[in-house]
Parts: C-alpha cells; structure tokens; sequence
C-alpha cells in the first residue's frame, strides 16, 4: 500500500465517525485506530503488524550493543570487494586461528577488475575475520582481527 492512499485512509478515519478500520490487501494487512483523548489521532500500523495504542509513558527499548572486537584490526586500504582465497574453490589464505607474519597475504581485494593481495600488518594470531567472501568493502573498513 502507497503512503498517499494510506495518508488518504487515515484522514478518513481521523474525519468521521468510525472509530478503526482495517483493511486486508495482498501485499499484507493495515489497521487504524482512531485515539481517544490524549493519544495521537489516525494512528497506522505497519504492513503485517496490528496497531495498538501505546502508553505514551514507555521509554524506547535499547537494542543490544554487540561486542567490539578486541586486537589490532587489518583494514581495507580500498574499496572493493573481498576475497579469502586466490581462486574460487581455492584454500583460504587464513582462517580463524591461523598464526600470520608481518607481511604475509591473508586476502585479496578487487578493485577494477584487479585483484590485490592484502598483507598482514602485524605478526599474531586472527582471531576473527569480518567480512564473507565476495562482500563489498569500503575504506578503512576492518577485515580481520589479529592479537
């Protein structure tokens, strides 16, 4: 359903006398209630979702931070898109646990139909690899983690 036929529903709504519509169509379901006092008038619910009214006194729910990687991080110098292996079916270069030397080839990255190998930084064990084979990355993104 469009924005404009839903804006369209909800100043109907909001303008008689009903006091909730809801309205089925193949792309999913939309539901609006009109506000008794003190609630905001010709709320919508998303496609898929029922309205219900909410209890303006409820604090968002913070999502859950996820764990920042610890260790020094190998970023991208490119934007591009990464690759584990040399070829398709190849051995990874690295793998989770693999002990690398400063200089040694964990990746690669194409860009412009050249593919670069990328090199360790640092001496260390990986302790996670950021990206899935054949993602875009950007500039200075974070690829792996090495402690």
């Amino acid at each position: 359903m469009d924005l404009r036929k839903l804006k369209t529903l909800i100043d109907l709504v909001s303008e008689s006398n009903v006091s909730e519509l809801e309205i089925t169509e193949a792309e999913g379901k939309v539901r609006i209630v009109k506000g008794g006092p003190g609630m905001a008038q010709g709320y919508a619910a998303p496609m898929q979702q029922q309205a219900a009214p909410v209890a303006p006194a409820l604090a968002p729910v913070a999502a859950p931070v996820p764990e920042a990687p610890t260790g020094h991080a190998v970023k991208s110098p490119m934007v591009g898109t990464f690759y584990r292996a040399s070829a398709p079916g190849a051995k990874s270069f690295v793998e989770v646990g693999s002990q690398v030397k400063e200089g040694e080839t964990i990746c690669i990255i194409e860009a412009m139909k050249i593919l670069n190998e990328i090199e360790a930084d640092k001496a260390g064990t990986v302790t996670q690899i950021l990206c899935e084979n054949g993602q875009a990355v950007e500039y200075g993104q974070p690829l792996f983690m090495i402690e």
